[in-house]
């Protein structure tokens, strides 16, 4: 596992070490999120040398607060991740959404064979939607299982390898 952070002016968001998401899990009381979680663990344990890709990232304030998670969904062979996040309630409406994902989507592809960034959410999440907008994700006229598709492409003049 890489020790991966990634700062911003209020954030530090690290990918999870094996211990931290085990923790992590344990603490879960929301059974759907407890089982995400855990095939999070499992892509990383079953993909070692993509563990960045299947982790789940903590996204703290600077102090240390967690306020919330962000995740890939894997690097499929065209070189997409698909990207979750979410933010704490109390922690909502301060812009931090927006800040990790678009910090954490500038790294992923500034990564070797990383050609876009994915996300998608329930038609009816308008905040989640501002989000992906702020941070560049256009529709891309797909919709998965929970609603439309946005897509942050790599920009054409960005000298990251692939």
């Amino acid at each position: 596992m890489k020790d991966i952070v990634v700062e911003t002016e209020r954030l530090r968001i690290h990918v999870s070490s094996k211990e931290e998401m085990e923790q992590f899990i344990k603490s879960q009381t929301v059974d759907v999120l407890k089982l995400a979680y855990t095939e999070m663990l499992n892509g990383c344990l079953n993909n070692p040398d993509q563990w960045e890709w299947y982790a789940i990232w903590m996204i703290e304030l600077k102090g240390g607060t967690h306020i919330g998670e962000l995740c890939f969904k894997g690097l499929d062979p065209n070189g997409i991740v698909e990207i979750g996040y979410g933010i704490s309630e109390q922690y909502r409406n301060n812009g931090y959404a927006a800040e990790a994902v678009k910090a954490v989507s500038e790294w992923a592809l500034a990564q070797p064979g990383v050609n876009a960034v994915e996300s998608e959410t329930d038609p009816d999440n308008k905040a989640s939607q501002r989000v992906l907008e702020k941070c560049g994700f256009v529709r891309n006229g797909k919709f998965g299982e929970e609603g439309p598709r946005f897509t942050l492409y790599r920009s054409k003049n960005s000298d990251a390898r692939s």
